[in-house]
């Protein structure tokens, strides 16, 4: 009698636990997650919170400009900091931002505007404390890759920066609307074995595209494949070359390498990589000036244009032929350089122990890239080297960047003729000595010892960028990383499960050989977050399978199989192949006289399940919140039917 009434309370718990599940509430429709997630990136107090009016503009205009919320604790001693690294990060950015600008085939102006106004509007909107915005070089490959296809940059010059300004308005609207949408995933489609491929291999296409000014060779590939590169370095060492470029380049790249060593073996002389290019700079162009070497076969920058960042609002094409063109192009630099400035801001953000959030990033790198291409600038975004140096100077906030910004600007405004003078082969070993820091083959080994696939798409994206171009490079890094995710989507595994002795734990009788199988009762765990119709078919029959084997077991030891239980705890959504894939599987477990029980269905799975009357055909007292439940329900089942 007392063991009944046990038996009865058991059994009434499981039905009320069952009821839980079955009687959740409808989750929210697509459209009100979309509103939530808008209204939470633009909105970011709850609905709950009382706040005065006044208070709740202020927490609003905090969360759009964070510079509002840490501004009232900036001190005195933080400046001092800042200013320090300020300078020092505007000693790196002026040389590398006319180099970038001569990558991107623009005028060297157009590298230092770049430096000028996307810093500001980062600096109030951003919340990274040691990023440092800029041009970096592989978006200006990018750019100058991609847009010479469309408009060539020697035969149309005005047409080309157009274009550009344009690309650099899509980039900009495309990051700020993935910030506003919560639309940060997108970014991951580039996985870090593709981003690690990638940079590798454009690292090297930059370093080839630099033996022009190195070398001092007038007429040059546009290609950026290996193969067409050589070619041309090969072509213009009969007849173009100029030996004397070369040996005032490498002899100040061997310089700069260096300082370079000799910084990461002491800390504390961080400020002599960082002050190198400059005292390059400055050093050459005095050579060459003084020695009027320029006469002799010295390619020089010559004058550009100073002064501040002049409108470009006029420039952008939005009616022209190219502006489809402008778009996708926009699309693939707002990927790449949202990619290279998250991963950035988070590795140093970590390091000061604060969580950056990657959609307010998004947000603010948008509206950045959206005013620069009314000011005259490219896409912009985080350096990883000159963040580095930033980091290293010791800055506090992003009042460095607002320094630096400032530096660049003095530069603009009284000092470009002295850059008259400076060579190419200057700018080129800048950049060259910048492009280690982006061949990571440390990573590249760990990545090989932690998952072959993903080494496949790193080396994919490698060789796509080298022999290919940059557009291969991303579209075979991207459709590799597709396939391992569709492969892993398509063909889930499908385990069988079995109870840890003396526990109420179930675990894969494979991993945990210590888990013991249930005499007539067959638990089978779905690993896959969607039953989709990808995927359907073949789980359908995997589980199948898995049940004719346990049958034909159970029946060699003279024993039968009852229940099959269903674990969907991972199973987080289903469509409609999802849905007649578990009714096709019910009704071949009713032919072999078989019950299913199905455990844990997520919020989703249950809603869908409900509005298809599949639970109504499953039977409601067999859906359960738990494994345990099943279990204890089937063995009372088969108790009962012996």
């Amino acid at each position: 009698m007392e063991l009944q009434q046990l038996d009865a309370t058991a059994t009434a718990g499981r039905s009320e636990r069952s009821k839980w599940l079955l009687n959740s509430p409808d989750p929210p429709a697509p459209w009100q997650q979309l509103f939530t997630s808008v209204k939470n990136s633009v909105l970011p107090l709850p609905d709950k919170t009382k706040q005065p009016r006044p208070n709740r503009t202020l927490l609003f205009l905090q969360a759009l400009f964070p510079i509002l919320k840490w501004g009232k604790d900036y001190k005195a001693t933080k400046f001092k900091n800042d200013l320090l690294a300020g300078f020092t990060l505007a000693s790196l950015c002026i040389p590398q931002s006319i180099g970038y600008a001569n990558l991107a085939k623009l005028d060297p102006q157009y590298g230092l505007y770049t430096s000028v106004v996307p810093p500001l509007i980062y600096a109030v909107m951003g919340s990274s404390r040691e990023i440092a915005i800029g041009p970096v070089a592989v978006v200006s490959l990018l750019l100058s890759a991609m847009i010479s296809k469309v408009v060539d940059p020697s035969a149309d010059p005005i047409a080309y920066r157009r274009t550009v300004f344009t690309v650099t308005f899509f980039a900009g609207t495309f990051q700020a609307l993935f910030g506003l949408f919560r639309l940060g995933f997108l970014v991951d489609f580039l996985s870090h074995a593709a981003i690690v491929g990638f940079m590798g291999g454009a690292a090297i296409v930059i370093g080839l595209q630099q033996l022009k000014g190195l070398l001092g060779i007038t007429h040059f590939t546009s290609k950026t494949d290996i193969i067409s590169v050589f070619g041309a370095v090969v072509k213009a060492l009969h007849h173009q070359w100029n030996p004397l470029n070369c040996v005032l380049g490498c002899s100040f790249l061997i310089f700069i390498l260096i300082t370079k060593f000799i910084g990461q073996k002491n800390k504390k002389l961080f400020w002599l990589p960082a002050m190198a290019p400059l005292l390059s700079v400055v050093l050459s162009t005095l050579i060459v000036y003084l020695t009027r070497a320029d006469n002799h076969g010295i390619k020089i920058v010559k004058h550009f244009k100073g002064g501040l960042n002049p409108s470009s609002l006029h420039q952008l094409d939005f009616g022209g032929p190219n502006v489809g063109a402008a778009a996708k192009i926009g699309l693939i630099c707002a990927l790449i350089a949202l990619t290279e400035a998250i991963a950035v801001g988070r590795s140093f953000a970590s390091i000061k122990g604060y969580h950056l959030d990657g959609n307010k990033e998004m947000v603010a790198m948008g509206f950045m890239n959206v005013v620069g291409s009314l000011t005259s600038c490219y896409t912009a975004t985080g350096s990883f080297s000159r963040t580095a140096v930033n980091f290293s100077a010791g800055c506090e906030t992003v009042i460095s960047n607002i320094v630096m910004s400032i530096t660049v600007l003095i530069c603009l405004l009284f000092l470009t003729k002295l850059f008259y003078y400076t060579p190419l082969a200057i700018l080129a070993s800048i950049i060259l000595s910048a492009l280690p820091g982006l061949i990571d083959l440390n990573e590249a080994y760990n990545i090989w010892k932690v998952d072959k696939l993903d080494f496949m798409v790193c080396l994919g994206a490698f060789f796509g960028v080298l022999f290919g171009s940059v557009e291969i490079g991303l579209l075979v890094a991207v459709v590799m990383s597709f396939g391992k995710i569709v492969v892993s989507s398509i063909k889930p595994s499908i385990e069988v499960v079995g109870r840890i002795p003396g526990t109420d734990i179930f675990c894969n009788t494979t991993q945990y050989p210590v888990a013991i199988k249930l005499s007539g009762v067959l638990i089978t765990r779905i690993n896959s977050g969607t039953l989709c119709f990808a995927n359907a078919s073949f789980i359908r029959e995997r589980i199948m399978r898995s049940v004719k084997e346990e049958s034909d077991l159970e029946e060699s030891n003279k024993g039968r199989l009852n229940i099959l239980v269903l674990d969907m705890t991972n199973v987080t959504n289903i469509d409609t192949s999802g849905i007649h894939a578990l009714q096709e599987l019910h009704q071949k477990l009713i032919a072999r006289d078989l019950e299913l029980a199905v455990v844990n269905p997520r919020w989703q799975v249950i809603n869908k399940m409900k509005a298809s009357k599949l639970i109504n055909k499953i039977g409601v007292g067999r859906i359960f919140l738990s494994i345990s439940d099943a279990v204890d329900a089937s063995i009372g089942l088969k108790t009962n039917s012996c």
